[in-house]
């Protein structure tokens, strides 16, 4: 606890209360994460109908991330990131508020593809980020973000719960609504519009994490990469609890806590990660990409053959442990590689490309579960981190052995 203090002291003061509205807010946007089928069970006329809606429920908001994050972050650019982030606030104070009173499921399906495209917080919180640290650890930067996205969620997760053991399902959402209000206000308030230096702000020559400058470096392929990984993570996220049911009959309490233990095993490894790269060239960070990838596959594989749920609890902390060393530290290459007055434009990019990634990977998930039945789900996470080997592979590669001047070593 300590060292996690100190590491968010040494980035300053602006950033430690944006890594607490980070916290916060994503905190308050969980409480009714886990508990939308039970919602949507109870204001659906048939089966099918909660099928779709169950599945559109959590892909709707994704979807209007995907649309619409790219165009908020080149307002970011123009008009400041911490207007971005207070815009984002808004719009998710307002949408769960008209969420907590819609009383059918495709007003909530439409509510939600809204909430998606009004919100957009996360990516002008990296750029906001990059710019009040002078661009130094970005690797370290991203973590600590990620790190307040994740146990937000699981704090957001648990207190929704209690809330909802003791009041109806609106009270969840409105709750959320007032949070994410308190949160706008204090952002700005608080927040300093436009640091200090920021017009001449370039990344520092040393310590940069890692050391990538130039708008030449892989940005596709880092993209197309942290795509891959993110689907493939996302695979799980509608068949999940009904595995854990049928193949190990495991209780909800169980399936709830080996859930949380995939971002438990994120939130411990992050900052090892962005510490293991602080420094590094591109080829080394890619190399160790390759790694991962390949060691995802084994975890992932290894979950899907195992029959002991003591085993199979053991390897998913693991495989969050591996998954603290993909997506920050992929960001902080293509942020590391993008001149400081377009971070919210390519971090908007990016984030279209994760949400994208990952209605891509649910989507597949349930196709695969439908039609093979939910033994397919892992071999299916195994077979698509696969794909991320070659291509974290041919990244590795292109790094070691350029063909043009344009990767930096």
């Amino acid at each position: 606890m300590t060292g996690a203090v100190a590491a968010l002291r040494g980035f300053g003061p602006a950033f430690a209360l944006l890594f607490g509205l980070q916290f916060i807010s994503m905190g308050a946007m969980e409480m009714s994460g886990p508990f939308w089928p039970i919602q949507i069970k109870a204001l659906s006329s048939s089966e099918s109908i909660f099928s779709l809606a169950g599945i559109g429920v959590y892909v709707c908001p994704m979807l209007g991330i995907s649309l619409t994050s790219a165009f908020w972050g080149r307002m970011g650019d123009r008009y400041g990131n911490r207007l971005m982030m207070v815009r984002a606030l808004i719009g998710l104070a307002v949408t769960q508020v008209l969420v907590a009173f819609a009383q059918d499921v495709w007003t909530i399906l439409a509510l939600r593809f809204l909430q998606g495209a009004c919100a957009g917080y996360i990516a002008p919180a990296q750029a906001y980020g990059v710019q009040i640290t002078g661009g130094r650890d970005r690797a370290g930067l991203f973590a600590w973000l990620q790190v307040a996205t994740n146990v937000g969620s699981l704090g957001g997760a648990f207190l929704g719960g209690l809330i909802l053991d003791a009041m109806p399902f609106a009270v969840v959402n409105l709750t959320a609504g007032v949070i994410c209000a308190v949160c706008a206000v204090i952002a700005w308030i608080s927040l300093p519009a436009r640091p200090a230096g920021l017009e001449t702000l370039q990344p520092p020559k040393e310590r940069t994490t890692p050391q990538v400058t130039k708008m030449d470096a892989p940005v596709s392929g880092l993209l197309a990469l942290m795509g891959m990984l993110l689907a493939s993570r996302m695979v799980l996220q509608v068949p999940f609890s009904l595995y854990m049911t049928d193949v190990f009959g495991a209780h909800h309490a169980i399936a709830g806590l080996s859930y949380g233990l995939l971002a438990l095993g994120f939130v411990v490894s992050a900052p090892i990660w962005a510490r293991l790269f602080e420094g590094r060239a591109l080829s080394y960070v890619l190399g160790w990409s390759v790694w991962i990838s390949a060691a995802c596959l084994v975890v992932t594989e290894l979950a899907g053959l195992t029959s002991s749920i003591s085993l199979f609890m053991v390897l998913y902390f693991v495989w969050g442990a591996l998954l603290g060393g993909t997506t920050p530290v992929l960001l902080a290459l293509i942020s590391a590689a993008t001149r400081n007055d377009q971070q919210g434009s390519v971090l908007g990019l990016a984030q279209t490309c994760q949400q994208g990634a990952s209605v891509a990977g649910i989507i597949a998930g349930v196709i695969a579960t439908q039609r093979f039945g939910l033994e397919a789900a892992f071999p299916l996470v195994a077979s698509l981190y696969g794909v991320s080997l070659l291509i974290a592979l041919g990244l590795w590669l292109k790094s070691r052995w350029p063909i043009s001047k344009g990767v930096l070593l």
